[in-house]
């Protein structure tokens, strides 16, 4: 029989030692915390109390499969009996394998995989691999990259300063030749689009004129989500074909980050194919191995790859753990399991009945001004005025408030002040659904009763 874990041993431990990510570890202490989980099976986690809770985007909504699956523990169990690791200049079944796989699921045209440790890796190779492969065309001077203001594209040195987003450290210098573009969002476009048709339309073509104006001959890359998580912000039919044929007639590549958007999480195995648009670079990491281990991948067209074939041309570019045989072998697991249980249809199915539920809140909660998703990646916008669409004031503090009712009703979610943004595991059932749903609506009526907004739309 299993030792039951010391609960205050481990949390006066992590107060002392543990570097959580976006926490202070003193308040944390204050607030009893860290929750600290020990099991997990499909949507659910079990802290070390024993107390059960519904983890409603799955990890950071990437733990497409469920958690439980030991059928990809066992994948990486027994390639670890094999062989772990592998010597420099080597590779091993497992890696090509998994990437003979991605090049067969992947929209046609994706063809060369470079395996990385995570998403952040990913993109930053994929913004590497851009700039490399203009200088080995002749054209050294295209180095500069547009992405979309508010998306998100990892934490690292380059990468955090894409789409400016909010987890960047004010004081750390930033590359040169980012340049931001809108966010095609239909809710809050930024420069007055009307309908989701229009907002994509000036937002497309707001990214034709940033390249223009920064000079074509100087631009490497676009990078976007195909829908932006944060807030789920899908844009409207035209957005993806504009940018395709923009980069075409300008000789930039498109880069599509997938990372959260990949195997399954849309309602389709990648979000880029509602566009019918087949990207130059297409990166992924968390729903390739449902996190249950550290992978991603940055994935080329031969177009692309091609121009780092002979003497002197490969990509100088490595990472330890570039191409692990473990996770690999985990990876190919999870896809099989995604696969065989058909978890993108469900992904799809379900979401849809996620959403009717998540639209209904519109009609009872006063604070949602908007609900809106796309398979199993979903938000709720919250608002202080419907009609003005004005966001709550930051020192109302509603989204720490909205966490802390939400696991009062055992639900593991984090609120922003302006959104709410949802992502279970693709494996999430009906009745399940109703339970998140369940937590929320209870959670808005508590708030809106403080807030003194309470009564039906």
């Amino acid at each position: 029989m299993t030792t039951p874990p010391n609960t205050e041993a481990l949390r006066a431990a992590a107060a002392k030692h543990l570097w959580m990510a976006n926490r202070d570890w003193a308040q944390m202490a204050e607030e009893g915390g860290p929750l600290i989980v020990v099991e997990a099976d499909g949507i659910r986690v079990t802290d070390s109390d024993g107390k059960s809770w519904i983890d409603v985007n799955g990890g950071y909504i990437s733990i497409n499969a469920g958690h439980g699956r030991t059928e990809i523990a066992d994948a990486a169990f027994e390639q670890m009996r094999r062989i772990a690791f592998m010597p420099p200049g080597t590779t091993t079944e497992a890696t090509v394998m998994l990437a003979a796989k991605l090049a067969a699921i992947t929209p046609e045209g994706l063809t060369r995989v470079f395996p990385v440790s995570g998403g952040s890796e990913a993109n930053e190779t994929a913004l590497k691999i851009a700039r490399s492969y203009h200088e080995r065309r002749g054209e050294p001077g295209r180095f500069k990259v547009i992405s979309r203001k508010g998306s998100y594209h990892g934490a690292t040195g380059g990468v955090q300063w894409l789409g400016n987003n909010a987890l960047r450290e004010a004081d750390v210098p930033t590359q040169t030749g980012l340049i931001h573009a809108p966010q095609p969002d239909p809710y809050r476009c930024e420069l007055g689009g009307k309908t989701a048709t229009e907002c994509a339309v000036l937002c497309a073509e707001a990214v034709e004129q940033l390249i223009i104006d920064n000079d074509p001959a100087t631009v490497s890359a676009v990078i976007a989500e195909p829908v932006t998580a944060r807030g789920c912000i899908i844009p409207g039919d035209d957005y993806w074909p504009m940018l395709r044929d923009i980069c075409d007639r300008h000789g930039v590549l498109l880069i599509a980050d997938e990372v959260i958007t990949g195997f399954g999480r849309t309602g389709k195995m990648f979000a880029i194919e509602h566009s019918g648009v087949v990207p130059d670079i297409l990166n992924v990491a968390k729903g390739i191995i449902s996190s249950y281990l550290p992978f991603g991948a940055t994935i080329t067209t031969d177009e692309v790859a091609d121009v780092f074939v002979g003497p002197g041309n490969q990509l100088r570019h490595v990472f330890t753990a570039t191409g692990h045989p473990v996770c690999s072998a985990a990876a190919l697991k999870n896809i099989e399991i995604i696969e065989r249980e058909g978890l993108v249809d469900n992904s799809a199915t379900m979401g849809a009945y996620f959403k009717e539920q998540l639209e209904g809140l519109i009609i009872d909660h006063m604070s949602v001004g908007d609900a809106r998703g796309i398979g199993l990646l979903l938000g709720v916008e919250l608002v202080s005025d419907r009609k003005t669409r004005k966001p709550f004031a930051e020192e109302l503090n509603i989204g720490n408030r909205l966490t802390e009712k939400f696991k009062s009703h055992g639900l593991l979610l984090g609120a922003s002040n302006s959104t709410l943004n949802i992502g279970p595991p693709l494996s999430v059932t009906k009745s399940e659904i109703d339970e998140i749903m369940h937590g929320i609506d209870l959670s808005l009526w508590e708030l809106e009763g403080e807030l003194g907004i309470g009564g039906r739309a």
